[in-house]
C-alpha cells in the first residue's frame, strides 16, 4: 500500500483524531518514544484471540496494550498477550501501524502498531493481572466483525494478517 487508509474518530469526551494506517514489515523507522500500544492478530490454529476489556463493557478487541517506558514494542507485544490471554508467542512479524493525531488538542502524534502472531497456551486463561480483561474467545476471519468492526483499517489489518500466515 503505497497511501494510507485514513479515517477520523471521535471519543466519548468530543476528542476528534486523525488516523493513519500504513502496512509496513518494519518499525525500525518509527520513534519507539512515541509508539504508545502494540496489538496482535494472535493465532491458534485457524482462529484468532479477541478479548473483553471491562475498560469499555462489551468491547472486544484483538490481545495487546499498551507500550511501557523504556519496553521494546515487541517485548511489550509477547508481555501483553501473556498477561491478557495466558498465551505464549512462538513467532510475530509487523502488519502495519496507525499513526493517530489528537485533532482536538493538536497534539503530536503517537503510533499504534499491529502484528501478526502464533501463539499457544501456557494453560487456560484465568484472569489478566491488571483486571482488565474479563473474556477471552477465539474467533475465524469470517466473524470477527461480531466482536470488533474497525472498518476499512480493520479490515486490512486483518487481511494482512491472514496473508503473512500463508507466507
Amino acid at each position: 500500500m503505497t497511501q494510507p487508509l485514513t479515517n477520523t474518530y471521535t471519543d466519548k469526551n468530543g476528542n476528534t483524531y486523525s488516523l493513519e494506517y500504513f502496512e509496513s514489515d518494519s518499525f525500525e523507522h518509527l520513534p519507539f518514544e512515541d509508539c504508545t500500544q502494540c496489538y496482535g492478530i494472535a493465532w491458534l490454529d485457524d482462529k484468532f484471540i479477541v478479548v473483553n476489556n471491562i475498560t469499555k463493557p462489551g468491547s472486544w478487541t484483538p490481545v495487546g496494550g499498551s507500550i511501557e517506558p523504556g519496553e521494546h514494542p515487541d517485548e511489550a507485544l509477547v508481555r501483553e498477550i501473556k498477561e491478557e490471554s495466558n498465551m505464549k508467542v512462538l513467532s510475530f512479524k509487523p502488519i502495519g501501524y496507525q499513526k493517530t493525531t489528537d485533532i482536538t488538542h493538536n497534539t503530536k502524534p503517537f503510533y499504534q502498531l499491529r502484528y501478526t502472531c502464533e501463539v499457544e497456551p501456557y494453560g487456560p486463561f484465568e484472569s489478566d493481572p491488571a483486571g482488565k480483561v474479563t473474556e477471552i474467545k477465539f474467533v475465524g476471519v469470517d466473524e470477527y466483525k461480531q466482536y470488533f468492526d474497525w472498518g476499512e483499517i480493520g479490515d486490512a489489518i486483518v487481511r494482512r494478517a491472514v496473508g503473512l500466515r500463508n507466507l
